[in-house]
């Protein structure tokens, strides 16, 4: 059987916004736009399951690009089973940061339907658990209901926890204009490759802002690079 992705828009806003380039490695420097891979986590948290995959399509950006400079407290160290604790205060650092301010965007997304038989053995439905009902109709009509109600697994965000992002589903959304502006943003953060679940590795492709309108490829086109 041959499924159809339905198309998906929320308008996400938020104070302030860090979508942290890979390549600065002590300041947190955000690039200018949304990156896919933080738009898919935004709806992730409103519905996810093994049986689908949010695609990004395309970002329109509403609010003008303003930066906001600020110092902020991080954590330099990862807990793990193996330590005994971690004390913040002995290691607390302060750090720069290059920030996005009073970001607004309008996000559309694919909800890809994954079949059965292209999942994997750990995703699969167990025998008892009603497989026959396994439809993208299904977890479509999961997907509106969470969201016109404004339902969430964890609080959508926008690059890092502490910068919350309120959300609004657009229902019949029609494609339009953002800003009035033309941006080459350069090699963008697409998402991370997770073939090898041990060493996943990102992807990157050329984002181009025309109009305040960012295309997102399809992750199987020859403009993400890997």
């Amino acid at each position: 059987m041959v499924y159809t992705n339905k198309e998906y828009c929320l308008e996400v806003k938020g104070s302030m916004a860090c979508f942290t380039r890979l390549e600065m490695k002590v300041e947190r420097v955000s690039y200018d736009v949304i990156t896919p891979s933080a738009a898919r986590a935004i709806f992730e948290s409103i519905f996810w399951k093994p049986a689908i995959r949010w695609n990004i399509t395309r970002i329109e950006v509403l609010n003008p690009i303003r930066w906001l400079s600020m110092k902020r407290n991080e954590v330099g160290s990862l807990m793990s089973p193996r330590s005994s604790g971690l004390f913040i205060e002995n290691n607390r650092q302060q750090k720069s940061s290059l920030l996005l301010k009073d970001v607004c965007y309008r996000i559309f997304a694919e909800l890809e339907f994954i079949p059965v038989r292209n999942r994997t053995e750990d995703d699969k439905p167990k025998a008892t658990s009603g497989s026959s009902d396994e439809n993208p109709g299904k977890y479509n009509a999961m997907f509106e209901r969470r969201a016109k109600k404004g339902q969430c697994f964890n609080q959508p965000y926008l690059g890092c926890r502490e910068f919350s992002a309120d959300f609004t589903y657009i229902e019949n959304p029609v494609k339009g204009e953002g800003i009035p502006e033309d941006r080459d943003l350069g090699y963008m953060l697409y998402d991370m490759d997770f073939t090898n679940e041990k060493d996943p590795k990102p992807m990157f492709f050329r984002a181009i802002m025309k109009q305040g309108v960012l295309v997102v490829p399809s992750i199987n086109s020859e403009e993400v690079r890997r």
